[in-house]
């Protein structure tokens, strides 16, 4: 059967273009061709680390490898007031509580905690709860104090509304593998909105997904067990789950993932040596 995919690619302005990059860009191209549409939208909602003039290069070097966007390029940094609708809503849905703990403090706590540091499937560190269960009082104290907070989903509460909605195991559609049951509660309580940005990358990439109509999200292996996260935002939201597609991740000859830091890598180095948008293709596994 053939599918019209609507697929994106979603790169950080935060380095120039590069061979992991192409062949992240191309996994998503190909699903879309040749009747689908393949969407490039940029996430720079860090300030620190995103620059403009670095998503104005991606988009250069993707034009220059023949990789066009076929819609409006979408960018994050423009679209923060949707990100607070969506925590507003998930606020008045009682699911979010506002933490007040440092790194430190998550630190300390989750050592008292367990025996040894406990880490979401991702990597991070496991938050153990601690301002869930502040008092109110103290809470609107601080609040009103203005102390220093980010925004976390109480996921005790949103897997058990989300089951309760959707009246069956939370689950994705995986082209290699099937039907993938999810399990979002090994993430804890996660940081929805940072103290810098009034959002996080689980949340814009879940929400954009839905506002661009994306049907089919194409990812490395790396963040396939974030994708458990993003069913659960899609049903709490009532947005729709696109079907997911996992790909390899490109490495270089010490077997390391390319990274934005291997500048000899970089797509405008390859371009100023000479090779061609067909060479760098081929060097990203791309031979169409």
């Amino acid at each position: 059967m053939c599918h019209m995919w609507v697929t994106r690619f979603a790169p950080s302005p935060t380095g120039y273009l590069h061979l992991g990059h192409v062949a992240s860009a191309v996994a998503g191209w190909r699903y879309a061709r040749p009747d689908g549409q393949w969407l490039v939208r940029i996430e720079d909602i860090d300030p620190q680390r995103c620059k403009p003039s670095y998503a104005e290069a991606l988009l250069e070097d993707l034009a220059w490898l023949g990789l066009k966007s076929d819609g409006p390029v979408l960018y994050q940094s423009a679209r923060m007031a949707h990100y607070a609708h969506t925590v507003q809503k998930l606020t008045d849905m009682g699911l979010i509580y506002p933490c007040f703990c440092t790194r430190s403090d998550i630190l300390r706590d989750n050592a008292d905690m367990f025996s040894a540091p406990h880490a979401a499937p991702d990597g991070s560190l496991l938050y153990p709860g601690t301002c869930r269960h502040m008092a109110p009082a103290q809470r609107q104290d601080w609040l009103a104090a203005g102390r220093p907070h980010v925004l976390r989903l109480d996921m005790g509460k949103a897997v058990l509304l989300a089951s309760t909605q959707k009246k069956e195991p939370l689950h994705y559609h995986d082209l290699q593998r099937g039907r993938v049951i999810c399990q979002p509660e090994l993430f804890g309580d996660v940081v929805l909105a940072r103290r810098d940005v009034p959002a996080s990358y689980h949340l814009c990439v879940t929400h954009d997904d839905a506002a661009q109509g994306i049907t089919l999200v194409t990812r490395g292996d790396d963040l396939r067990p974030a994708t458990d996260l993003h069913c659960l935002l899609q049903a709490l939201m009532d947005w729709p789950t696109p079907h997911y597609a996992f790909h390899a991740l490109l490495c270089g000859a010490d077997g390391k993932r390319l990274a934005k830091r291997d500048g000899a890598k970089a797509v405008r180095a390859m371009r100023d040596a000479g090779m061609s948008p067909e060479a760098v293709r081929l060097a990203a596994g791309f031979d169409a």
